[in-house]
């Protein structure tokens, strides 16, 4: 690869961001393609977010936010997206040519393109989600639009949880405030979008001896190991899955925001 002053700079934005595949992902896309990209990660701190985003957009390029910025980015853009303004959240920013500062919540597209491929088309009938933050949002929106029966929502700040369900959920989400109220309770689907299990050693975020049935787990955090939710899945027969491949959807559905051309799908989840 080589950089010059011509080359156009995106980076992901976030903390913690070491453990990223994003960087790895998005060159091999930019490679495959014959693009004049490259795509860092920064760790950064809420105070500083605004400022990298919009500098990097006035220099042409962007990037992607992550963890724990994604709702703060939703609120400095000058041109959200739909799908920011109906989750609050934002992962992928662009500068446009007026100097506008865009963005997009692409998490939402990421989460159900992975989401069919791992059900194989099916769709899920009662869905329980673990989370309340950015990635939560774009998981509950995805799954309604999926069409989903019903979410249930657990979150270790329940305020949170309720300010969830009221922004996005409507009729078909709930909160449950104790998970001894999930006891004796059957779901299609568990997902986990809280930050959780970054630490392999670190004990799963949801008990899944506690519900009657579980169908399948989709753990949205991932890394060289399983996860804890993945492993406990896997030890009691339950179909599980982490996040490498909405990692990929929604770095493909960036791709396109960035450059206005299809991304190379097969090429990133080599990369990964």
């Amino acid at each position: 690869m080589r950089v010059t002053g011509a080359t156009r700079v995106l980076a992901l934005l976030g903390d913690p961001v070491e453990h990223s595949g994003s960087p790895a992902m998005q060159n091999a896309a930019m490679a495959r393609a014959g693009l004049d990209g490259v795509y860092v990660a920064l760790r950064c701190a809420s105070g500083d977010l605004e400022g990298l985003m919009r500098a990097l957009a006035r220099a042409g390029g962007g990037g992607n936010v992550t963890l724990p910025h994604k709702e703060r980015a939703a609120s400095v853009l000058d041109e959200p997206s739909e799908a920011v303004r109906r989750t609050g959240a934002c992962n992928t920013f662009w500068g446009g040519p007026d100097g506008r500062l865009h963005g997009d919540n692409t998490d939402v597209d990421g989460f159900r393109r992975a989401l069919r491929a791992f059900l194989c088309d099916s769709r899920p009938g009662r869905v329980l989600l673990a989370g309340a933050g950015g990635a939560a949002r774009a998981v509950l929106l995805g799954l309604l639009e999926e069409g989903v029966d019903e979410v249930v929502l657990v979150n270790r700040t329940q305020e949170r949880a309720r300010d969830l369900a009221r922004s996005i959920g409507g009729a078909r989400t709930r909160v449950e405030s104790r998970a001894e109220a999930l006891s004796g309770q059957e779901f299609d689907l568990v997902v986990n979008a809280t930050s959780v299990g970054l630490d392999p050693s670190a004990a799963s975020p949801i008990a899944l001896d506690v519900p009657v049935r579980v169908g399948a787990v989709m753990d949205l955090v991932y890394g060289k190991e399983p996860t804890p939710l993945v492993r406990g899945a896997e030890a009691l027969g339950i179909r599980a899955t982490d996040g490498a491949e909405m990692l990929v959807q929604q770095g493909a559905a960036s791709f396109e925001r960035w450059w206005g051309r299809a991304a190379p799908v097969e090429a990133m989840r080599a990369a990964l």
